[in-house]
């Protein structure tokens, strides 16, 4: 299928990417913590007959350089750029920290009929990077709503990663810590996916070496069952944080990070999800669902 692509008009810095015609059914694409504009994303999703709307949502003009206190109307704003094409339907496909705004952005707005979160997370964690006045420190929500910032869990700074200096670290553990240290704010912190209109589908790895979305996403499936709502869990063991979908390019390795799983597994999740998500998102029956 033909794609249209057109870039996004300032303030936004993104892409538009549609098939001809247009479509009723729109979906708004996340990144995580890389901060990169998901093009191919989106441009894979349009070729399914989808509008899908890839955006930059920290990093850019005007926007805060790290992860830190980002307003949740930023992704709301996003699904009105959508509801402006025509799209009826509404999907957020998030990754990572992306996922984690797509989750709570449709706690929030009613509009939102399905989120996607590959490599989830069922709490609010504080910031990655520096907010506006570029201070990492002292630690802050990532996220804020109607200018409040949600509470959250902060890092445990007792952390030792156990690989030598210089190398790629699985800081999985550091998240693992830091979630029994401050349990006392998991409450508060947790996001309460339960309240979501919108249906949840839930993509994990359970060898996930940037935080622990495997565990994650089985608390997130149990709140929503336990509330008698919507949701799709798929997860592979040998997965790791970055799921692939058919047609993606794999990315080269972090010099930083290690994210786990294999090319290989990572891909086979990516494979056993895409149809399921495709026909979610246009809001079409699927062939597997419950989790």
């Amino acid at each position: 299928m033909d794609v249209h692509e057109r870039e996004l008009d300032p303030p936004w810095e993104g892409v538009l990417a549609s098939p001809p015609g247009g479509s009723d059914c729109g979906v708004l694409v996340l990144a995580g913590s890389s901060g990169r504009v998901e093009r191919e994303r989106a441009r894979l999703l349009a070729g399914q007959g989808l509008t899908a709307l890839a955006m930059r949502w920290f990093g850019g003009p005007g926007q805060p350089p790290g992860i830190c206190e980002i307003p949740l109307e930023t992704f709301t704003n996003a699904v009105g750029v959508l509801r402006s094409t025509g799209a009826s339907r509404i999907g957020i496909l998030g990754v990572s920290k992306g996922a984690e705004a797509a989750l709570l952005t449709a706690v929030r707005d009613p509009r939102v009929d399905l989120v996607v979160a590959l490599s989830p997370t069922d709490s609010v964690w504080c910031n990655v990077g520096p907010g506006h006045d570029g201070r990492n420190h002292p630690y802050r929500s990532s996220w804020t709503w109607r200018g409040r910032p949600l509470p959250f869990l902060p890092m445990d700074e007792s952390w030792r990663p156990g690989t030598p200096a210089g190398e790629p670290v699985a800081i999985t553990g550091w998240y693992e810590l830091s979630r029994r240290a401050f349990g006392h704010l998991l409450p508060e912190a947790a996001i309460p996916v339960e309240r979501a209109r919108a249906d949840v589908v839930l993509v994990a790895g359970g060898d996930d070496a940037m935080w622990p979305s495997a565990p994650a996403a089985e608390r997130l499936a149990a709140r929503r069952r336990a509330a008698g709502a919507s949701v799709t869990l798929i997860s592979s063991a040998d997965a790791g944080h970055r799921i692939r979908f058919p047609g993606e390019r794999a990315l080269p390795p972090s010099p930083e990070h290690l994210h786990g799983g294999t090319s290989e597994a990572d891909a086979l999740l990516g494979a056993e999800a895409w149809p399921l998500i495709v026909s979610a998102l246009r809001g079409t029956p699927a062939a597997r669902s419950g989790g």
